[in-house]
C-alpha cells in the first residue's frame, strides 16, 4: 500500500541575509489535509520560511517540496493549487467586493462559488460595498474569501484574524473547519494561542529561526509544562498551591480535611497552549543567552599558551 506523499516537507531549511541568519535548518513536514500551525515570536523566521514554501523567496539552502513541487520552479498550474492570505493586502479599493471576488475568481480553474464565499467571510451586507470604504477588519475578511475562491488545495493563512471582533474570529474558525472538512490542507500562523489550539493538529516553535518543537498540540513542550496546579486559601487565608498531574486526587484529600466544606478559593489551572508556548520561548531564550554568555567569557579569558616577552626568562 503505497502512503500518501505530504503536501509539504520542509529538510534544514536555510535562509541568511548577508552575514544574518534568519533561518537555521528547519525541518518539517505537513500531511494532505491537516492544519499546521507555525507559531514564534516576530522575528522567528516564520514569514521566511512561509514565503520560500510560497515561492516569493529563494533559500540559501536545504530541500523544500509543496504540492510536490519546488518552489522555486512553480509555475502557474501549481500557483493555482494554493490560496494565499498574506499579513497585508496591496488589493486596488476601487472595486465592490463581489467585482473583487469575480475578478480572481476568473484565475482560477475551478473557483468556488462568489456568492458562496461572500457569506462563508461575513460578506454579505457589504457586497456591493467599494473595498475602499471597509474598516480594517472587512478588509481582512476580503483577504481571507481572496484566498479561498481558487478551491485551494493548499491554504497559507498567515495572521488571518488579525483586526476580528471576537464574534467574527470564531465564524472564521467555523469557515476553517468547513476547508478542513473538505480536505484542504491548511498552514496557519498566528499571534493568538487559542486560535492555534482551536484549529491544528499539530503546531511547530519557531525561535531564533530554529524549529525549537513540534507535535500535537497536547504534545508541545516539556511534561512538565504540562502538570496542573491546584490553588487554594488555607484556614488562615494565605494561598497554597501544588503542582500535580493527579488533581482530583489532590482536591477530594482537601475536601477531606475541611469535612467536606469545598477549599476557599479552589481552582484547577491546566496549563493552557499560551503557557506551554511561553515556557518553552523563554526557556530556549535563556539557555541562548546563557551561552553567549559563557562564549564571551571564554574568548576574555586569557590563553596560557601564549606568552608575552615579559613572561619568557633566559
Amino acid at each position: 500500500m503505497t502512503s500518501t506523499p505530504p503536501a509539504v516537507h520542509v529538510r534544514d531549511l536555510q535562509k541568511s541575509y548577508g552575514g544574518v541568519e534568519a533561518v537555521r535548518g528547519v525541518s518539517f513536514s505537513i500531511a494532505a489535509g491537516e492544519t499546521f500551525a507555525l507559531l514564534g515570536p516576530n522575528g522567528a523566521g516564520k514569514s521566511t520560511t512561509i514565503e520560500i514554501l510560497e515561492g516569493y523567496r529563494d533559500r540559501s539552502g536545504g530541500e523544500v517540496s509543496v504540492l510536490g513541487i519546488d518552489p522555486h520552479r512553480g509555475g502557474l498550474d501549481w500557483k493555482a493549487r494554493l490560496g494565499i492570505v498574506l499579513q497585508t493586502s496591496n488589493e486596488s479599493g476601487n472595486a465592490t467586493v463581489t467585482e473583487q471576488l469575480r475578478h480572481f475568481a476568473g484565475f482560477y480553474p475551478h473557483p468556488r462559488d462568489v456568492d458562496e464565499v461572500i457569506d462563508a467571510a461575513g460578506l454579505r451586507e457589504k457586497a456591493k460595498t467599494r473595498v475602499s470604504k471597509l474598516s480594517g477588519g472587512q478588509r481582512r475578511r476580503v483577504d481571507v474569501a481572496l484566498g479561498i475562491i481558487g478551491r485551494p488545495e493548499l491554504l497559507f493563512l498567515d495572521e488571518p484574524t488579525t483586526g476580528f471582533d471576537p464574534e467574527a474570529r470564531h465564524q472564521f474558525w467555523n469557515l476553517i473547519r468547513g476547508l478542513k472538512a473538505e480536505g484542504t490542507t491548511i498552514l496557519l500562523t498566528t499571534h493568538y494561542l487559542d486560535e492555534a489550539a482551536q484549529l491544528s493538529d499539530r503546531a511547530g516553535i519557531i525561535v531564533g529561526g530554529r524549529l525549537i518543537d513540534i507535535g500535537p498540540l497536547d504534545e508541545i513542550g516539556e511534561a512538565d509544562a504540562r502538570v496542573p496546579v491546584v490553588r487554594w486559601r488555607d484556614g488562615n487565608g494565605s494561598v497554597r498551591e501544588e503542582r500535580t498531574s493527579r488533581p482530583a486526587e489532590v482536591v477530594a484529600d482537601l475536601v477531606a480535611i475541611g469535612k467536606g466544606a469545598e477549599p476557599e478559593g479552589l481552582e484547577v489551572i491546566r496549563p493552557s497552549l499560551e503557557d506551554v508556548y511561553l515556557s518553552l520561548v523563554r526557556g530556549h531564550e535563556a539557555m541562548v543567552a546563557g551561552n553567549e554568555a559563557a562564549a564571551s567569557a571564554n574568548d576574555a579569558r586569557p590563553d596560557p599558551s601564549r606568552h608575552t616577552d615579559r613572561d619568557v626568562r633566559a
